[in-house]
């Protein structure tokens, strides 16, 4: 795959990405695309990501308390 062929494919994932309301970063994005790439299990990976974004929300909700 070509440099231009891959921009255009991680354009059109980023703008898939947005109308779905991700909230991935281009970086975070293309981050992803490589682990998958690589043969991590996309549900899995999907799931860490949301677990992550959990534990993150907690933690900010516990420091905004003290």
């Amino acid at each position: 795959m070509s440099l231009a062929e891959t921009r255009e494919v991680m354009d059109t994932l980023q703008q898939i990405s947005g109308i779905l309301n991700t909230g991935l970063t281009p970086e975070i994005l293309t981050t992803v695309v490589q682990l998958c790439e690589l043969g991590i299990n996309p549900e899995a990976l999907a799931s860490v990501i949301r677990e992550l974004r959990s534990a993150a929300a907690a933690l900010e909700e516990t420091s905004q308390e003290t």
